[in-house]
């Protein structure tokens, strides 16, 4: 009982007591939740009534509450704050873990019941929601092999688990390449052409590193490498970290991705067959709103040739930029962001270094609540008292318009290097009631470069558009008001996921709510009208570059996952063929290549589904002209309907028929090609 995560968490709002776990304490408390989690299980199966939603269904529900705790904190801290103990601990749990997932959903006695319940559930009488959660679930089991028999279900287990393994591989492979590299900047030569925020942000990191005075390090962080590509003048080292970037997971060694995803990609296409699919897109996009692959090619290639198009104009002003500078190289990849700055600063008049001190990132965090309180009532009180699993994270109780708690918020903005890359939301706890009452507890995490000591973090646009996209997912999980802990929050289908996110990204560009946060970080002085038509003037400007590399990315991960044959191919190989056929600009380049590639094989939740930020792009353009029509951003009908039936609803209702209440009709694809200037304005 010494064990902190073996007992009741007396902490406020029934956080983990984080200063006081250790990774040697996750094996045995895992061992202890499975074992209670199976006899849950048992009981359910084995008793003697009837089967019945609620002995059954809201039971199984109901189920695993001290493993489900445990899951939350452990793949949290695996993410943000890791060592090489919970590193350890991470790999040797992935199969076991993955092994009682396997036990849960082929457990014969209780899919009978759960399998009896579904053939009979439209005589059941059953409210919308429980029908949901019956569905929900029955679908759960059989993707997951509970309909498989004898040697095909001992086979998918084996699969299931290997892949649980090369999933936290891959992983903690590219987490390794991106804290294992820095590039060390010494002297104004080649600190050349960077602005004082890049400086400031480089030297910071140096001091988090431990080097020495003066020294400055570009690490493979986005906020960092992405400014510096941006504005070095030095063309040698920008190509040393642009090789250093895109070949996360490619260099030979014991972080090297390519064989991993080899064999993860052999054991999804095993895995589809056992299910009767002939690949592994074909099941995945089974349980999707596009359905089929011929759906999610229709939208990518409607896509793809305009986004080169405007690419190739983009290209010919960059060119004609290096010409008017005396530069008779031919543009490289490690190119493309520096001249587009040129281009956009002469084009636009617009410098990021003018933008960026009008985002300071506490002010676009209070552009945030402010939002949400405008939009649904909330109110953010920041709790310093409570602590966090690092000290860089804000805790914050989530109040509802009568000053009930909603939920809890907790925000960790910085990169480092205990944190994997990118930009996410998840839940320590989710909202349900069906016995549990829970109230939920909701994590945003980005990686932005921290600045100096007494100097505020500048955001630039970029990243305040992804402050507000996964505010955006917290929200999701914020406003959750649903029965079943199964439905709540952001648990709905891949390609509905984003709706909420992308939506919320809207609001981060409205003039309405940058002049009142958007405020010089030494002056306080409001962002300048004519500032801020530069920026909607430039808004377009390079989106052709943007679309393709993102594009490209969704098109490769369709292409791999659609393949047949057994084994998985050499990657590298696959992806320049591929692209090569897709006729990919070489200058331009992918978002992501497949051996880093974390959405699609540090899990399986975007496998086959990097697609979903466009195919929600859609929804989302559509989405707020709702606002558009009615006149105003923050016009509480529409953002009142919006509450009901997207971010409240959580998989309560079939996403389609959630889309439809809100809008009135299904979405139509004018507005997102518009957005992305693929269309006439």
């Amino acid at each position: 009982m010494s064990n902190p995560l073996l007992q009741d968490w007396n902490t406020p709002y029934g956080l983990p007591p984080f200063a006081r776990i250790e990774a040697a304490h996750f094996a045995p408390a895992f061992e202890a939740a499975l074992a209670e989690h199976r006899a849950e299980l048992d009981a359910i199966a084995q008793q003697s009534a009837t089967p019945s939603f609620e002995n059954t269904l809201a039971a199984f529900d109901r189920s695993g509450r001290l493993l489900t705790r445990l899951e939350h904190l452990f793949y949290t801290l695996a993410a943000s704050a890791t060592s090489p103990e919970l590193q350890a601990a991470q790999r040797a749990l992935a199969a076991p873990l993955a092994a009682h997932g396997n036990a849960v959903y082929m457990h014969a006695e209780l899919f009978k019941r759960v399998d009896a319940l579904h053939a009979e559930r439209q005589a059941l009488g059953l409210a919308p929601e429980q029908l949901r959660l019956l569905e929900r679930v029955h679908l759960d089991f059989v993707r997951a092999g509970a309909k498989l028999q004898g040697e095909s279900q001992r086979r998918y287990a084996q699969v299931v688990e290997r892949l649980a393994e090369l999933h936290t591989l891959f992983a903690q492979n590219v987490l390794a390449d991106e804290s294992g590299y820095q590039l060390l900047l010494q002297g104004d030569e080649e600190l050349a052409g960077l602005p004082d925020f890049v400086r400031a942000a480089a030297r910071q990191a140096a001091v988090d590193r431990g080097l020495g005075e003066g020294v400055h390090a570009i690490t493979l962080s986005r906020s960092h490498i992405v400014p510096f590509l941006t504005f070095s003048e030095r063309r040698d080292l920008r190509e040393q970290a642009w090789r250093a970037w895109v070949g996360r997971g490619e260099k030979a060694g014991e972080t090297d991705n390519r064989a991993v995803a080899q064999e993860i990609l052999s054991l999804r296409n095993e895995q589809a067959r056992l299910h009767g699919h002939a690949c592994y897109a074909d099941y995945a996009l089974a349980d999707t709103m596009a359905g089929t692959r011929e759906a999610v090619q229709g939208l990518l290639t409607q896509v793809w040739e305009p986004a080169k198009a405007a690419a190739q104009a983009e290209r010919e002003l960059l060119e004609g930029m290096m010409v008017s500078m005396g530069h008779r190289f031919e543009l490289q990849a490690w190119d493309w962001r520096f001249y587009a700055e040129k281009v956009r600063k002469a084009r636009y008049d617009l410098d990021e270094a003018e933008v960026k001190p009008y985002f300071p990132l506490d002010a676009m965090v209070q552009a945030l609540f402010d939002c949400a309180g405008r939009l649904f009532g909330l109110r953010f009180v920041a709790k310093p008292e409570v602590a966090g699993y690092h000290a860089d994270v804000k805790v914050y109780e989530v109040q509802s318009a009568d000053g009930a708690p909603r939920g809890v918020f907790l925000q960790d903005n910085f990169a480092r290097a205990t944190k994997r890359s990118g930009a996410w939301m998840n839940a320590l706890r989710w909202q349900a009631r069906n016995e549990i009452g829970a109230i939920p507890v909701i994590l945003n995490n980005n990686n932005f470069a921290k600045g100096a000591p007494g100097e505020p973090t500048l955001l630039s646009f970029d990243d305040a558009r992804t402050l507000f996209h996964e505010f955006g997912h917290g929200l999701h999980g914020l406003l959750s008001n649903v029965e079943y802990e199964r439905l709540s929050g952001t648990q709905v289908l891949r390609d509905f996921v984003e709706l909420p996110s992308q939506l919320f990204e809207h609001w981060m560009s409205e003039p309405e709510v940058l002049k009142k946060h958007a405020r010089h970080y030494q002056t306080g002085a409001v962002i300048p009208d004519a500032l801020l038509a530069k920026l909607k003037a430039a808004e377009l400007f390079n989106q052709g570059y943007e679309t393709v590399r993102y594009t490209a990315s969704a098109l490769v991960d369709m292409a791999v996952h659609s393949l047949t044959d057994e084994q998985g191919p050499d990657i590298t190989e696959f992806e320049a063929r591929t692209m090569a056929a897709y006729g990919l600009p070489a200058a331009i380049g992918m978002n992501h290549r497949l051996a880093h590639f974390q959405h699609l094989f540090a899990g399986s939740g975007y496998a086959a589904g990097y697609y979903v930020y466009m195919w929600a792009e859609v929804l989302d353009a559509d989405g707020y002209e709702a606002f558009v029509e009615a006149g105003s951003p923050f016009d509480p009908q529409v953002a009142q309907a919006l509450l009901n039936h997207i971010y409240a609803s959580g998989n309560s209702r079939e996403p389609r028929e959630a889309y439809r209440a809100f809008r009135g009709r299904d979405a139509v694809v004018a507005p997102m090609l518009r957005g992305r200037g693929l269309l006439p304005a």
